[in-house]
């Protein structure tokens, strides 16, 4: 052992070592009860960055901790491997996309082993290679099967960049959520998932995720979108032609004053044909088609009067009919009854236009409301009028009872709506899991035989972002044999977004070598739910949601025994520099191998868990990284100077009567093993942990420097040195295994049990009180511990220091807080 900390050695020395002896290798079953720790896979882009390690050392504390807490620890890695970033390598750099995925595979797995992170490698899996997609086109055919699957003509939006289709989770603000370029509408044949049949179980399910964070869970309540209302139909004046809408305030349909459809409604077309309007209405919906929803939907609102009218229903009133740019062909029913007396949109809406409002609503306790003179439309609570029968009912009852109306005279329903929409799973591109289907001119859409699978993707592709798949160019993989009938059949030639493969991923770790089934039911339920899930709060919708309805799917198909995937969530925050995020483009990146490369694995490691708690924001610093070097060093000085005593220590005695500095000593190490115990489980806040090793370090260096050797306690010393390796073990796991062993022990550290404290070790002798005059601090002193109220007031009046500063003033009162302070109140 070197007196210079050497950590590059001692690094490569102890991954060696744990790789050698596959320390970290689980296995399947064991007679300690089971934990799942898994962070999200990482896309394997060629280098890890500072949010990878973050994330991924977060893990491996709770991992190792688990582990020496006498836990049966899964805590496996793998790749998200599919995706566009690697077709476009190819189709700018001419590499094929196997080759270029593998090679970055290959360099982030030995970056991933430089971290000392304690992966069961032997579970590794990557989504591109065929044993893991074979089983993903098997999950596709077990969902076609139950009618989870469909195929329809829809539209879409659409990257012009990345040449493929997006669902609209992946559309942020307008552009694409991987390249940022502005979303086109298509329309096309595509695939989905019905994800919209569980809506309800995924909203009801959220309750039962008590480990997740509070913002994620409304994130997806509000994706989910539930609400009740009505569904309501108007004929068509002139017409058998019917418009059904959907609303939360039944209660305002005397108020409706117009009819909205969206711009490529059917009816639209239909409606204004042969009118003076068709002209203007043509123009208007071939405009408005060529919008993303959201500028659809954000942009100031537009309509044209379609030349027709409907009628309401409730009281015959004929509203005119009118395309709007607001209103979504695919979202509800694609028309929306117009209310402009009680709904902020309507109102300016009607405004614009010119079209009427109708009050039926009275505030409580206030006056009518007169249409000529309102500013705003009124949205609150009140007594339902101008709407016939129902006149004088308070708004809240008279949605229940226009419900119950319109179901009696045929014209409505009660219904639950959901602003979820079906998961668009179509993508036309290469690099993904080709999907199961051939089309057969005789036998029509045919399953792939489960016995046929995988589908392979071919090897010999050209790239050209043409719109269409690649696969279309390659006879080959399109033209095959019909399974049914033995004519001639084509395959589809769109693959399956890569949020399919990172849905049931977690599963097939528990079995990733099982050739016969995508994982083994048995092992499934040995170890799931995952116990601790950590990934970025960015996947709060799309994956997290994915993987909740893929598990509530394989609950119902009998292929696992948990309907949530997930037990307990940890959303970390990301990593800044400069107080943005690190990216090329505004140049403050920082390299991970830079890092590691200067001041070793466990310094990176321990600095980005030390900077801030783990679900904040943390705020890279070039000072922060050096002081976490600074204090590894320390503690190597430390246990190095008495290394050779700590080694021939005798075990403490616990029941010895301690004094002095040796009970002092005892006690910081007692609390020390206390407080990171309590800061890491469950907690997560490894910071204060972090700060409280660092403490009891100050701790021993003042014991070792305040006691002469002959008078140290080398077992107390022994103790306090050893407590504190283990405590540090599952944050810089490299040096923590050097000083382990050199302080005489044969196993490794990260193979110890984790310490428990001793109560009776963290009584004080003695306790610091502050004393206050009229609320001031004047002094502070130390007393007996354990004092009562009365016996604590005796004690300190006693003192001359306090009798001088009460000294010829009269005491009014006295309140003491044992074992903090005593307040003297005087006049």
């Amino acid at each position: 052992m070197k007196e210079q900390y050497d950590f590059k050695e001692i690094e490569a020395k102890w991954q060696q070592y744990w790789e050698k002896q596959n320390i970290y290798q689980v296995p399947d079953y064991s007679d300690r009860p089971k934990y799942y720790c898994l962070e999200m896979f990482p896309y394997p882009s060629g280098k890890l960055h500072m949010g990878h390690v973050r994330n991924y050392s977060i893990g491996d504390v709770v991992a190792r901790f688990k582990n020496m807490q006498g836990y049966h620890v899964l805590h496996p890695m793998g790749w998200d491997a599919f995706g566009l970033p690697a077709e476009n390598a190819a189709i700018k750099n001419g590499i094929p996309p196997a080759t270029w995925t593998w090679d970055n595979i290959a360099h982030m797995r030995s970056q991933l082993k430089q971290l000392g992170l304690s992966y069961d490698w032997q579970r590794e899996v990557a989504t591109c290679h065929p044993e893991y997609y074979k089983w993903g086109q098997w999950l596709f055919l077990q969902l076609y099967k139950r009618g989870l699957c469909y195929k329809k003509h829809a539209r879409v939006n659409w990257c012009p960049d990345c040449a493929t289709v997006l669902a609209n989770e992946q559309v942020v603000e307008g552009g694409c959520e991987r390249c940022g370029a502005t979303v086109e509408q298509r329309e096309l044949d595509q695939w989905f998932f019905r994800i919209t049949d569980y809506a309800q179980r995924l909203l009801d399910d959220l309750k039962l995720l008590e480990g997740w964070p509070d913002k994620v869970k409304i994130m997806q309540e509000n994706w989910i979108g539930r609400s009740e209302g009505a569904e309501l139909t108007f004929k068509v004046e002139g017409s058998d032609d019917e418009i059904t809408v959907f609303t939360t305030r039944p209660d305002t349909v005397y108020g409706v004053t117009y009819m909205v459809l969206a711009a490529e409604h059917p009816l639209v077309a239909k409606l204004s044909a042969g009118k003076p309007q068709e002209a203007q209405v043509a123009e208007f919906v071939n405009r408005v088609g060529k919008l993303t929803e959201l500028a659809r939907t954000s942009n100031e609102k537009e309509g044209v009067f379609i030349g027709a009218y409907c009628i309401n229903p409730f009281n015959g009133d004929k509203v005119p009919i009118l395309a709007a740019n607001y209103v979504l062909y695919h979202y509800g029913t694609g028309a929306v009854m117009g209310v402009p007396a009680h709904d902020e949109r309507d109102f300016e809406f009607a405004r614009k236009y010119n079209l009427p409002i109708k009050p039926v609503i009275k505030p409580v306790n206030g006056e009518e409301l007169v249409a000529e003179n309102m500013t705003e439309a009124y949205t609150g609570p009140g007594v339902m009028v101008n709407s016939g029968p129902f006149d004088g009912t308070p708004n809240q009852q008279g949605i229940k009872k226009v419900i119950e109306y319109a179901e009696q005279k045929g014209i409505g329903r009660g219904l639950v709506n959901f602003r979820l929409r079906d998961w668009l799973i179509s993508r036309q591109r290469y690099w993904g899991t080709p999907i199961p289907i051939m089309y057969c001119d005789k036998c029509g859409v045919v399953p792939v035989p489960e016995d046929q699978l995988p589908v392979l993707l071919p090897t010999d592709v050209a790239f050209k972002p043409t719109g269409e798949s690649p696969l279309k160019g390659d006879p080959e993989f399109v033209h095959t044999t019909c399974p049914q009938c033995g004519g001639p059949a084509q395959r589809e030639t769109d693959t399956m977004d890569t949020f399919v493969d990172s849905s049931w991923y977690y599963l097939r770790y528990t079995s990733p070598r099982d050739t016969e089934q995508a994982w083994d039911k048995q092992k499934a339920n040995h170890w799931m739910s995952v116990d601790q899930y950590i990934g970025g709060v960015e996947h709060a919708i799309l994956h997290l949601l994915y993987s909740r309805f893929f598990t509530k799917v394989f609950y119902d198909l009998g292929l696992v025994d948990v309907q949530e995937p997930f037990k307990n969530l940890l959303t970390q925050g990301m990593v800044l520099k400069d107080g943005a995020k690190m990216s090329k483009s505004k140049g403050n990146v920082v390299s991970p191998e830079e890092i590691v490369d200067r001041y070793g694995a466990d310094t990176a490691r321990l600095f980005i868990l030390f900077a801030a708690p783990p679900e904040r924001d943390l705020e890279w610093s070039d000072r922060g990284v050096e002081g976490s070097h600074r204090f590894l060093n320390r503690v190597w000085r430390l246990v190095y100077s008495v290394k050779d005593e700590v080694a021939a220590a005798p075990a403490i005695d616990p029941k010895a009567n301690f004094v002095g500095v040796h009970k002092e000593m005892r006690r910081l190490t007692h609390y020390a093993i206390k407080k990171v115990t309590e800061d890491v489980s469950g907690r997560f806040n490894f910071n204060t942990a972090i700060s409280t090793i660092m403490e009891l370090v100050n701790g021993i260096y003042t014991y070792r420097d305040k006691v002469a050797a002959v008078e140290r306690n080398s077992s107390v010393l022994a103790e306090a040195i050893n407590s504190m390796i283990i405590l540090l073990a599952p944050f810089a796991p490299h040096i923590s295994e050097e000083l382990w062993a050199a302080t005489g022990h044969k196993e490794s550290v990260h193979k110890q049990p984790w310490l428990v404290y001793d109560p009776a070790a963290l009584v004080e002798d003695e306790v610091e009180i502050v004393v206050q005059i009229n609320g001031k601090v004047r002094d502070r002193m130390n007393i007996p511990a354990g004092l009562s109220a009365a016996e604590m007031q005796q004690v300190v009046l006693a003192k001359d220091s306090v009798q001088q500063l009460i000294s010829g003033k009269q005491v009014v009162k006295i309140i003491p807080v044992p074992g903090k302070l005593i307040n003297i109140v005087v006049k």
